[in-house]
């Protein structure tokens, strides 16, 4: 484990319209950076947010992991408007740490993502997925020494962290599913199908920009995300990928592991994991507008729930699939963070 660094910073929580504020007083948010070690080369970034001086704790411990598209450290934690989602949970008393799987935002890239994409198989499978989460949880777990924590995924990563709750049920508090995927008739927005796959796929911002405000009714497009978040956001992701930020126009290379697991499973009627083997209370939350998974999948994946706890669905308005960076953010945030205080109070 190699640390990065740490440091101290107030968190913003005045600047995001429809956000309310943390309790009274700004807290100082203490930032750490680690490099794990996973194996055979292997690194994954992760990163911690928690307020100076807050005791952890099971309830107050949460691991964001990412979807099939972007890493976490930039997906939760790059403030739009002076906040970033990971700001608003830490300022509210949790210790908020981001997971970037291999081959996505900061971690380790395998060497089959600088060679020509044909010339390997995907990258980035499921069961690697998988031994990056559960050396991050190790990691958490050992250094705060915990026994339980939650967890929360968006998309992709929602397979990965209901897969570790189902199989790990000792050690998950909560379980938070952002826009789960389920069994599909077809093939997914993400993967029209046929053809082979590569260890990769480029994805070009104005490719990603297109791919978001199309979910939206025509008439709300030009107000889902306020003017410039995009931009920074596709610039400071981008700038993530040493090799694709120099091609022309420039690009993301994005591992085409969670796309193979696609074909394989979800889109021939097969599931990956099993949520009848959750044990601890899950929310599942999505957008309306959300055609990467639409709230009836979403919903299919909540009536597999059948042991958790307490579970519930929340859909929100005019949101689509990466409402974390649109204006209605705020609704996202709130309905995650009633159901993440409900243990942190008891």
């Amino acid at each position: 484990m190699r640390r990065r660094h740490l440091l101290a910073a107030p968190v913003l929580l005045t600047a995001v319209s429809g956000l309310p504020a943390a309790a009274q007083g700004t807290p100082n948010i203490v930032t750490e950076e680690f490099m794990v070690p996973v194996g055979e080369g292997i690194e994954v970034f992760v990163r911690s947010k928690r307020p100076e001086g807050a005791t952890t704790g099971a309830s107050r411990t949460l691991l964001m992991v990412h979807g099939a598209g972007y890493g976490a450290s930039t997906s939760f934690d790059l403030p739009f408007g002076g906040l970033s989602w990971v700001d608003y949970i830490a300022g509210r008393g949790f210790d908020v740490w981001t997971l970037d799987v291999r081959g996505f935002g900061r971690s380790t890239r395998p060497p089959a993502m600088s060679q020509p994409a044909d010339q390997n198989p995907p990258v980035a499978r499921g069961e690697q997925a998988m031994a990056d989460l559960g050396a991050a949880v190790a990691f958490i777990r050992q250094r705060r020494e915990l026994e339980k924590l939650v967890l929360l995924g968006h998309s992709w990563g929602t397979k990965l962290v209901g897969r570790f709750a189902a199989e790990n049920t000792g050690q998950v508090e909560r379980l938070v599913l952002y826009a789960p995927p389920w069994l599909r008739d077809g093939p997914s927005r993400t993967d029209p199908g046929g053809g082979p796959l590569g260890a990769w796929r480029p994805l070009t911002q104005q490719a990603a920009r297109q791919g978001t405000l199309a979910q939206a009714p025509e008439d709300k497009r030009a107000a889902l995300i306020p003017p410039g978040w995009f931009e920074h956001f596709a610039g400071v992701t981008w700038a993530q990928d040493p090799d694709g930020i120099r091609a022309s126009p420039s690009v993301l290379r994005i591992p085409n592991g969670p796309v193979a697991d696609g074909r394989e499973f979800w889109n021939a009627g097969r599931p990956w994991w099993e949520p009848a083997k959750v044990t601890a209370p899950a929310l599942v939350v999505v957008g309306e507008w959300d055609r990467t998974t639409p709230p009836p999948l979403c919903f299919a994946a909540f009536a597999e729930l059948k042991q958790s706890p307490g579970k519930r669905m929340v859909v929100l308005a005019e949101g689509t699939h990466n409402m974390w960076m649109e204006r209605n953010r705020g609704t996202l945030f709130q309905a995650v963070q009633v159901f993440l205080e409900e243990a942190a109070a008891s």
